[in-house]
């Protein structure tokens, strides 16, 4: 029973900890959506040079996209004209910060690493473009025109659409992965030792290899991140491991390197893949052996956050955040609900093919492959469902092979017709 006690107090810090500075992100994402889409961010990045890479670094560190969402939305610019390098410049840097990531990092991890975060990837990301730019020497033509997809709203529809986009859609995208992440920050802070870390792992190399092993293949947001990297700390995990933890789980999952491999090819995606490796392995040591521990003492950052944030006011916040999280569940229940219904009353009156599709694993990567499959001639209607690795095609004289030409484009793996 005491752990259970444990266990829920826990989970209750955390949220209360979070979820003003979570938030004040999503507000910040709801106007970063509107000002800096990415049709307008991918006209930047053309070109094979240090300017289209430095671009796409700084350009992705604060950019609105779930982790699942950088790869459809690097594989578009890539498309319409971005290097290669460009290209995995915005793949490196994108997924490992965001502006409500770098703001939870701060609430429970300190302003030093609330910087320290964006200023990583900002490396990391120029010098993955530009290793990946001098092994691949090609230049791909724009094809696209840019469109401001925003430009005849009014201030109030703005305003409207950017807290739609921060406290509905974007919380539907991350809060699966968000869950996650306090869940298992809870859990491990109530089943390991205090002393874990400096007692049975007390080399700080060996702590950097087991978080690596762990992180790359597994898929685990930015902002998810922040909340079990804390509690590792406070289990005694080093400064300079916990920041491989944050680079490498959200930047890398097994699923984004088979995509990348087939798209932008062997050489970029291993690029991609070591840049990461290497510069969170580097980083990490570079934070343990140069920079004061008691930079990231975390007890002292939330004793100090105590004074600024009042308690009523994270009280208040966490609540608000879990109303906000179960508004995106039940949304989503009536939307699926409603999506069923149309589709048993399409496929009533035309035929329906069923594919299988993997990759998809939120509303942003169902929406890329519904929107490129329905233009093609034939189509009537398609439906993607991410929880099943499916698509469902209505129409007549349906072109297979320009299905999964628009599924791979999109930036997932199409496994043909589903049983």
């Amino acid at each position: 029973m005491n752990y259970i006690v444990d266990f829920l107090n826990e989970l209750w810090w955390l949220m209360v900890e979070m979820s003003p500075y979570l938030l004040f992100g999503f507000l910040f994402a709801g106007i970063l959506h509107i000002y800096l889409q990415k049709d307008k961010v991918g006209k930047m990045l053309n070109g094979n040079n240090l300017r289209s890479v430095t671009n796409a670094t700084i350009l992705g560190i604060p950019l609105p996209l779930c982790s699942c969402g950088v790869i459809p939305a690097g594989l578009s610019f890539h498309k319409n004209g971005a290097s290669k390098g460009s290209t995995v410049s915005f793949l490196i840097s994108t997924p490992q910060t965001g502006v409500d990531s770098v703001l939870v990092t701060y609430s429970l991890l300190g302003l030093p690493f609330a910087l320290i975060r964006p200023f990583v990837a900002m490396v990391t990301g120029i010098a993955g473009g530009l290793f990946a730019n001098s092994l691949t020497k090609e230049h791909v033509v724009k094809k696209e025109k840019i469109v401001d997809v925003y430009a005849d709203y009014t201030f109030l529809q703005k305003v409207r659409t950017a807290f739609k986009y921060g406290f509905v859609d974007f919380i539907q995208d991350i809060s699966k992965w968000l869950i996650i992440g306090l869940l298992l920050a809870a859990l491990l802070a109530v089943v390991i030792p205090d002393d874990f870390f400096t007692e049975y792992v007390e080399y700080p190399w060996l702590n950097m290899l087991l978080v690596l092993a762990a992180s790359v293949p597994l898929y685990i947001c930015a902002t998810g991140s922040v909340p079990v990297a804390a509690v590792l700390m406070m289990k005694g995990l080093s400064p300079g491991a916990a920041l491989v933890f944050l680079m490498a789980g959200p930047a890398t999952n097994i699923a984004t390197l088979t995509v990348l491999a087939k798209s932008i090819g062997k050489k970029a995606t291993f690029v991609y893949l070591m840049t990461i490796v290497v510069g969170a392995i580097i980083f990490g040591v570079l934070i343990d052996t140069l920079l004061p521990a008691q930079w990231f003492a975390i007890d002292t950052h939330i004793h100090a956050h105590n004074h600024i944030i009042p308690e009523w006011l994270g009280v208040v916040s966490a609540v608000l955040l879990g109303v906000l999280i179960l508004n995106g569940y039940i949304l989503n229940w009536i939307k699926a609900r409603k999506e069923k219904m149309k589709i048993t009353k399409i496929a009533d009156t035309m035929g329906v093919q069923k594919f299988k599709v993997e990759g998809m694993t939120c509303k942003n990567c169902k929406a890329h492959v519904e929107k490129g499959v329905i233009k093609i001639n034939g189509v009537n209607e398609a439906v993607a469902d991410f929880s099943k690795d499916e698509l469902l095609v209505y129409g007549d004289n349906i072109n297979i092979k320009e299905i999964e030409k628009s599924v791979e484009d999109a930036g997932y793996m199409f496994r043909g017709a589903k049983q």
